[in-house]
Formats: structure tokens, sequence, C-alpha cells
């Protein structure tokens, strides 16, 4: 990872984009995305992708750019913030953490109150909060000190917690699910813009809005963009650490390569050539099984119209949806450089139709 290239990864998980308040990071990607795509577009509601070549045909790699987050629901006349979840946040992490919320004003820190175990009466019964016992402490004394900080009900908000590595070959932060997404089909399309011959098939880079809520942005620009087949970038759960059942939930290891689904939304001829390629490229692959849906915006792709060939490509990822999500970095390197790879194997007179 070139030093340009860490400082856009940093930059991309550091800028808030919580579900349905996206565009700060849009603005990151599309940035950095214009120095090496043909054009840079974007919908109504903040999906947006960069287009590379020419092709009669095209394939889209899809990601997305929302992360999990809160907003407000609720402010007390004595000054404190109640909150909603956005997305699959964990209020059972929640306690005790430095928010950021973002209001008419600009940004506001907050922290989520904490009441200290000496003062928690029965510790042997007790469970985890759900989101709206949380409550946040901006340093105001009523609601109209809240109003005059700029917050009202319906700010969004994320965490605090930024970016460090782990021994240099492991990633920590919150949200990368899925910002290493942006960042990873950024790559590939800088790698294919390299590559010593043009790619058939025009490349279209998607980072769509609301995946944690439903795919609603991959759906909508999926229907404007009509690809010929896609690849879904997502993450998934490593599955290596103590206290999670491979027997429920399959063997997926931390710096096994990415993983292919199989199964459902998943076409089996375009899994069948990310193989291929993964064997040709030596590139490391795990495997993972999708007996009826996928969670991820491949479920919202491949129903488009008449139906998009469609595959899951998954980077594995500890503690998904905490402050402490962890990535390898020798996953991502392989991720890029199978997408990269499957974008440059195809041809321009191919499709991925079954036949009878």
């Amino acid at each position: 990872m070139t030093r340009r290239e860490k400082e856009f990864l940093y930059e991309l998980l550091e800028t808030p984009s919580p579900v349905g308040f996206e565009m700060p990071g849009q603005r990151v990607w599309s940035s950095y995305l214009k120095r090496t795509a043909d054009s840079v577009d974007c919908d109504a509601y903040g999906s947006t992708w960069a287009i590379l070549g020419e092709g009669k045909r095209s394939v889209m790699l899809a990601a997305h750019a929302d992360e999990i987050g809160y907003m407000v629901k609720q402010v007390t006349s004595e000054g404190f913030l109640r909150l909603d979840r956005l997305g699959g946040s964990d209020s059972a992490t929640g306690r005790g953490r430095r928010l950021r919320i973002f209001g008419d004003k600009g940004e506001v820190p907050g922290i989520i109150g904490n009441t200290a175990i000496h003062l928690r009466s029965d510790l042997a019964n007790e469970k985890s909060p759900r989101p709206h016992q949380l409550w946040v402490d901006v340093g105001a004394a009523s609601a109209e000190e809240v109003t005059a900080l700029g917050i009202r009900v319906g700010h969004p908000a994320v965490y605090a917690d930024g970016p460090m590595e782990l021994n240099k070959q492991r990633l920590v932060s919150r949200a990368i699910d899925n910002r290493i997404g942006g960042f990873i089909i950024a790559q590939v399309m800088k790698k294919v813009a390299a590559a010593k011959r043009a790619p058939a098939f025009r490349l279209v880079c998607l980072n769509a809005v609301q995946e944690e809520i439903g795919g609603n942005g991959a759906l909508m620009a999926t229907h404007r963009l009509m690809p010929d087949v896609s690849l879904c970038l997502d993450v998934t759960h490593a599955t290596d650490t103590p206290g999670i059942s491979q027997a429920r939930h399959g063997h997926v290891k931390l710096g096994g390569g990415p993983t292919l689904t199989h199964g459902g939304a998943n076409h089996p001829l375009v899994v069948e050539r990310l193989d291929k390629v993964a064997r040709a490229k030596r590139i490391p692959i795990q495997h993972e099984a999708s007996s009826r849906s996928t969670g991820t915006d491949t479920d919202r792709i491949f129903t488009v119209r008449e139906g998009v060939p469609s595959a899951l490509v998954s980077l594995p990822l500890r503690c998904m949806h905490s402050v402490v999500e962890t990535a390898d970095l020798g996953d991502v390197r392989h991720t890029i450089n199978l997408m990269a790879a499957f974008v440059l194997s195809l041809r321009a007179r191919e499709s991925f139709h079954q036949a009878l």
C-alpha cells in the first residue's frame, strides 16, 4: 500500500457517513476516483459510481458507503439526548463511548453515559441496555442549551474511534464495514486502468448508500446502470476468535484470503470464473455457503429487471459492528488482485447466461 493509498483509506475511515447521511464520505471517494475514471456521477440519494472504458458490456463492482451509527431520538428537559439506532449498532457496547454528533451548526462532541459500577444495584442480573436506555451528555444543562448547540431530534451520530494498526498487518477501526469495500474497488479500478490491455467490459465501480437498512441504494443504482455482470464486495464474519461456533457459522479465517459465497443470489458461472481466476493467479480464497440470502447488497442487485448475474466476494472481518472491527491487510491485497483479475479475464462477447 502506497502512502497516498493509505492516506485515502484513513480519510475514508475517519469521514463519518452513517446510514442516510453518506455524502461526506462519497465526496472523499469520488474525488479520489476522478483521477482514474473516465466519469464519476451520483444519483438523488447519493449512491456514487465511477466508469472506466468503453466496452459495450459492463461489469459492476459494488460496495456500500454507509456505516452504522445513531440518531437523536429525544432531547430531555435536563439537556440529555436519547438515541435510536442507524443500522445494526450494538447498544451493548455503547456505554462509556465518545460520540460525534452532526447538527445544524456542525459537529458536536458528546459521550454516552455510564453509571459507575459502584452505583448499579443488581449486577448479577444486569442486562445489556436497549438503545433507548442509552443517554448522551453534550455538556448542556437544559433542552435550550442543546438547541443552542444546533442539535435537534433527527441528527445523526457516530462513535469517535478512528483507525490504528496491529502488528503492521491488521487494521482496526470503526466503519471498516464497509468503507474498506469502497477503498478496494477504487484500487481495482486503478489496477485495471494500469493494465497492459484495456478491459473488454466497461468497468463500473458503485459505492451504494443505505446497505445497512436493506440495500436501497444498490437497488436504485443497479436499475439505472444495469450491468451485464456484477461482483458485490462486503465484509464477512471471521469465525476464528473465541466463542464463535464454526459448526453454526462456518470456518472463515482472518488472513486466509477473501471468501466466495455459493448459493442463492450467487450465479454459479460467475462464482466458477472467480474460483478459476483465483487458482490461475494463486490467490488464496475461502468458501462460504448461502442457503437463502447473503444479507448484503447482492440480494438486491441480482433481481433487478430481468436479473443480473452476480456473486458476493467478502473480506473477513473480526468484531463486526463495533469500534474495533479488524481486517487483515493481506486479505485486502488479495481481494484487490482477485477482482482486478476477474475484470481483465472477461472477453467482449461472453455472457453468464446458463444454457439448457
